[in-house]
């Protein structure tokens, strides 16, 4: 999945609007690379690990199921 041009603009305008000292991408893309913006940037990783159910495969069947897909 991509993001047009415009959504990149939005994007970029509203984390320049932001009244904040940093700004934390948990992207799987450096959105620095796309934008021009007024404060640094700090990229995290992350692990999600589900407890319980449902859990994202079962909401994922669930969905395609009740569309026909």
């Amino acid at each position: 999945m991509g993001y047009s041009k415009e959504q990149i603009k939005d994007l970029e305008t509203t984390i320049n609007n932001v009244p904040c000292d940093v700004v934390i991408v948990g992207t799987p893309i450096d959105i620095g690379r796309f934008m021009k913006l007024n404060k640094p940037l700090i990229r995290v990783n992350y692990l999600l690990e589900e407890l319980g159910t449902p859990n994202l495969t079962d909401i994922l069947e669930s969905f395609k199921k009740e569309r026909g897909l």
